[in-house]
């Protein structure tokens, strides 16, 4: 496979297509320039073209690094390809039966849901290799002929291979593949995800396969339409790709744009020197939380939809509530907002695009925390009557006043987001108040501090650049593989060094495909974890590999401090892990200039509900050491900043706002 050596890049631009607006932030090795255009959701490379014409950014020694939505988009609205299912016999029901969780528990006669593979499309082979990797039965000519059958009757566009026991002994699962016509999209277990547990690997093999040519086919148009300059993506990991291969894993890249962001935040700490940060990520369609402490958390139980998916990536909860959620009447004549969007066309009210519907962007400008002028450093102009017809649909069905029902809307969108927070902290055993809320997206900046109110936090970030951030991110993202691999037993009856040579192994393989992206080997860090649980246990902990003694001493205070308890039972080993990455590009932010001794008056505005009118601040206009008190505005090119009264506000050295409960 020929990849453009991405190590002679001489300029980086990252790329964030969100469900509203298409995000850039281009670095030339000195400078930042950040821009923002409307996303084209039918055809998101309109959308990135359109930016880096209104960048002028020439494609000669640029290094592309992208989030994509077409992976998450194609899932949720169930438009992947025609795929087949082939497994062994008698278990072409699995991926439907699925672990039998009852969406609604006390609804006797549920909806039933569509599976995620019809049954016409399930092959099933005699191909069988037992737990510990005996044969059972052999693949037959019958079984070809039937696969091929169904190809010619059925005419899929691709295949998802599903074995039992692929992990131990792939040799099944690559026959089946040899018999495959050239052309089908192939998507193995083996190759995707070799753990145990046949439910997950299979919906995360068939979910590959399911989206895997539409991912594909776009990245190498966007690859053609970017040329000369190589493309990377990044996965729902925190690392990037390149885009060739990335069609190959369509599966990790599942949370491509969110995890864009935890890899800004995870920067801005490393610049400020702080490590323990809860984050929200505010959109125009969706709101991120996730918690770094020190490190940004992966998971292996994560969810698209209504399936698992195992593969690794970002630990986060994500919800419906953004700048476009849309505010309606329940039946009851209660106010709900979310999760519909308005998305990015006809969007809210405000930007006059044929919206009609009541947004939390329309309520933010009706009480004046958005200023019409101001939005997109004042290249595209809201429409304050279009945004006051919507709102004041809901408060003449509510019986209540235009600003009341506007400020109900920003509440209940806060409280969603706040019970989001919760999620990853309060529920986990972790208390929120020591760690600093860092917002970003679009529309984080509006409700950052009435959040931190919410869960009693006192401190407070707004990062500079923070309407960009996921983009950011991408730059700040290191090359990277996930790997594992199912490797079951009592971890006292491995030998060290066996494992260690197990885990080299494992790394073998993901060390090339970097080497073959122009990465060095001597470039590439890699670390070695293990999935580790008591025995009789489901569920595992994730712990580095240390050698046996010291990772098991860690796994027994790991799970002490996870659940209250430890065990005396023997520690039993899952699955190997192996993280490799390399060196991300130079990125640095420029330090600010010191405050002047005199500093201009900025403009005032008024506020629904604040008594006189407060300043606005222009954030390229802040100097480092910079101080006031809310309530005020800060405005930027790609977001806004609502300091209440109560709250008190610095710029550091490098433009972060940080902000802090008086």
């Amino acid at each position: 496979m020929n990849i453009p050596d991405s190590t002679q890049a001489r300029a980086w631009l990252g790329i964030d297509t969100g469900g509203t607006f298409t995000d850039f932030v281009f670095f030339d090795g000195q400078r930042l320039r950040i821009h923002k255009v409307l996303s084209t959701p039918q055809a998101p490379e309109q959308a990135i073209l359109q930016g880096i014409r209104e960048l002028g950014v020439s494609m000669a020694g640029l290094q592309v690094v992208h989030g994509s939505t077409v992976a998450t988009n194609a899932v949720l609205e169930r438009k992947g390809v025609r795929t087949l299912y082939v497994t062994n016999r008698g278990l072409g029901d699995v991926l439907t039966i699925g672990r039998q969780a009852r969406r609604e528990l006390y609804n006797l006669q549920p909806q039933p849901r569509p599976p995620p593979v019809p049954r016409d499309c399930c092959i099933e082979v005699a191909a069988r290799i037992a737990a510990d990797g005996q044969r059972i039965s052999e693949l037959t000519a019958a079984d070809r002929e039937a696969l091929l059958q169904a190809i010619r009757e059925l005419q899929p566009d691709a295949v998802a291979i599903n074995l039992l026991f692929s992990f131990i002994d792939d040799s099944d699962e690559r026959a089946i593949e040899r018999w495959l016509p050239e052309e089908l999209f192939v998507s193995r277990s083996s190759q995707v995800l070799p753990e145990y547990r046949e439910y997950e690997r299979g919906i995360a093999t068939w979910l590959n396969a399911w989206i895997g040519p539409l991912v594909a086919g776009y990245l190498a148009r966007l690859n053609n339409a970017l040329a000369p300059a190589p493309v990377a993506v990044m996965q729902s990991s925190g690392g990037t790709v390149s885009a060739a291969r990335a069609g190959e894993k369509a599966v990790q890249l599942l949370l491509s744009g969110p995890a864009g962001g935890l890899m800004g935040a995870r920067f801005i700490g490393e610049q400020t020197q702080q490590s323990q940060f809860l984050t929200f990520d505010m959109g125009g369609t969706s709101t991120d939380v996730a918690l770094i402490d020190g490190a940004i958390t992966l998971t292996s139980e994560g969810h698209i939809g209504p399936w698992p998916v195992a593969v690794p990536m970002v630990d986060m909860h994500t919800i419906g509530a953004g700048g476009g959620s849309i505010a309606s009447i329940d039946s009851g004549g209660l106010l709900q907002v979310g999760p519909e969007s308005a998305g990015a066309m006809p969007g809210p009210a405000c930007y006059g695009y044929g919206g009609a519907a009541a947004t939390v962007t329309d309520a933010n400008l009706v009480l004046g925390r958005l200023q019409p002028q101001a939005f997109l450093g004042g290249a595209m102009s809201l429409d304050v009557a279009a945004a006051t017809a919507a709102v004041m649909a809901i408060a003449e069905q509510l019986h209540i006043s235009l600003e009341a029902a506007a400020q109900g809307i920003i509440t209940l969108a806060n409280e969603h987001m706040a019970q989001a927070l919760r999620v990853i902290s309060v529920q986990r055993g972790i208390d929120p108040r020591p760690y600093r809320l860092v917002s970003f997206g679009g529309a984080g900046g509006l409700h950052v501090c009435a959040l931190a109110d919410a869960l009693g936090m006192r401190r407070a970030l707004v990062p500079i650049h923070a309407g960009v951030l996921s983009a950011l991110g991408m730059l700040a993202a290191p090359r990277s593989r996930q790997l594992s691999r199912t490797l079951t037993g009592v971890l006292a009856g491995f030998a060290g060094d066996a494992l260690t040579g197990k885990l080299q192994r494992l790394a073998a393989g993901g060390t090339q495909e970097l080497i073959a992206e122009g990465i060095a080997a001597a470039d590439i860090e890699t670390d070695f974890s293990l999935d580790l649980r008591y025995q009789g246990q489901s569920y595992t902990l994730n712990l580095p590999w240390q050698g046996v003694t010291a990772t098991s001493s860690a796994f027994h205070a790991a799970h002490e401090k996870r659940y209250g308890h430890r065990l005396a039972a023997a520690v039993e080993l899952v699955n190997l892990r192996c993280g490799l990455r390399a060196s991300p590009p130079p990125l640095h932010l420029p330090l600010l200039v010191e405050r002047a001794a005199e500093g201009q008056e900025p403009p005032r505005a008024s506020l629904a509900g604040v008594s006189e009118a407060v300043p606005v601040w222009s954030r390229s206009a802040l100097c480092a050491g910079q101080e006031f008190a809310g309530p005020a505005l800060v405005t930027e090119t790609v977001a806004t900043t609502w300091l209440p009264a109560g709250w008190h506000c610095r710029v550091d050295p490098l433009g972060n706002l940080l902000l802090e409960r008086c």
